[in-house]
């Protein structure tokens, strides 16, 4: 009897889980279909930017925010090396010591 009460519990969670990926696999769908809109919010323009791409007096900036330098594996080592060996939780290990 409880096995047949395992297996019903198991068939309506699995017809539910079923219904909720249909659902959602078609909301999806229809929200990729939708062109995206030209309304505009209740101050009167087309959105804000973000605050971190405005300047102090709120003009839009035109530079990169993020620069990186390439750099090579080996420098890249050492860079860890030293992190690693400058770090208090340290352990010496026994081979290293003799």
């Amino acid at each position: 009897m409880l096995h047949l009460i395992y297996i019903f519990a198991f068939t309506i969670i699995a017809f539910l889980t079923i219904s909720n990926l249909i659902r959602s696999l078609i909301t999806v769908s229809m929200n990729s279909q939708r062109p995206y809109s030209n309304r505009t919010n209740m101050y009167g323009s087309k959105g804000a930017p973000h605050p971190e791409l405005l300047d102090d007096k709120g003009i839009p900036i035109n530079e990169p925010l993020l620069v990186m330098r390439s750099v090579s594996v080996e420098d890249a080592r050492q860079q860890l090396d030293a992190l690693y060996k400058a770090s208090p939780s340290q352990t010496i290990d026994v081979d290293e010591e003799k």
